[in-house]
């Protein structure tokens, strides 16, 4: 988990096919009901599927 988010996939930037690939997974995972998303990370030249996560206020 990084800053609230879970990475749940990397796809490589440089690929034939650019962001479709994370594009599909995000996509697949919406469909189950994740609220996944796809990010661009520039440190590694990657594409991540995130699901970024909310703690839940006490009070």
């Amino acid at each position: 988990m990084i800053d609230g988010r879970v990475v749940l996939e990397r796809f490589p930037a440089g690929g034939p096919r650019g962001s479709w690939p994370a594009e599909e997974f995000a996509r697949d995972r919406r469909q189950e009901g994740q609220p996944a998303e796809v990010v661009m990370d520039l440190a590694t030249d990657a594409f991540l599927v995130i699901v970024r996560r909310v703690e839940a206020v006490a009070g």
